[in-house]
């Protein structure tokens, strides 16, 4: 069984295949996908794009292909906490969508999705794994907590305070996180969703993203590293 990897743009997908060892190439339906080792066991990892239908297709072609043991999320994030800051990791115990708004035709909550509810929690097993990493860690701040996802880049720092009141103290939000969830939780496949901090709600997201993207990358990287090592 595989390890799936997960990452929406080059540079965070690029710091996660330098983990991986023996790499092959697969293509299927436009999709690059690359198969290897990481600490013996086997993995393949594939960049899905921007957004959450990519995502969301590209984790459903993993399924289909792939006989999957779970499937992780990596990439940057732009934090709404106000403790977090740039090069920080959050993993999520939980993740909502925050622009799925059906509470115009029912009784229903922002974020809120026909038959699954409001968050889909994250596969307990390998949040209990992840939480032994910390006291491993140098110079590397991780918090768990619940991730947010959309389909637009959060630039107005007045955002931030709403999406984290509307959405149980929510760390940070980003653009895939919550498709990959859905999808794997239809399709009964465990899932985390690891996040670097690259941007913070400071009205200077545009500028913060591409200069600190490689740094969130990175460390998200040193973390799915230790993750991995530690997975049965």
């Amino acid at each position: 069984m595989y390890i799936g990897i997960i990452a929406a743009e080059d540079e965070e997908m690029l710091a996660v295949k330098k983990l991986m060892k023996d790499i092959n190439e697969k293509d299927i339906f436009n999709l690059k996908f690359f198969i290897g080792k990481i600490h013996d066991k086997d993995c393949v990892i594939v960049k899905c794009g921007v957004g959450k239908v990519n995502a969301a297709r590209t984790t459903q072609i993993l399924i289909d292909n792939f006989d999957m043991n779970c499937i992780i999320n990596v990439g940057s994030a732009g934090g709404i906490n106000p403790e977090l800051n740039i090069g920080d990791i959050v993993v999520a115990d939980r993740l909502v969508q925050y622009d799925f708004d059906i509470s115009g035709v029912g009784d229903y909550e922002l974020g809120e999705i026909c038959d699954l509810g409001k968050y889909i929690k994250t596969d307990k097993d390998l949040l209990e794994t992840i939480l032994k990493i910390p006291n491993e860690l140098d110079n590397i701040n991780l918090k768990i907590g619940t991730i947010a996802s959309a389909d637009r880049f959060a630039k107005d720092p007045n955002d931030a305070p709403r999406i984290r009141k509307e959405f149980g103290n929510a760390e940070c939000v980003e653009m895939e996180g919550a498709a990959i969830a859905q999808v794997c939780f239809l399709d009964n496949i465990p899932f985390l969703v690891i996040r670097g901090i690259s941007d913070v709600a400071n009205g200077n997201n545009k500028m913060d993203f591409h200069e600190y993207l490689k740094m969130a990358s990175k460390q998200c990287a040193i973390i799915l590293d230790k993750f991995i090592k530690k997975i049965s």
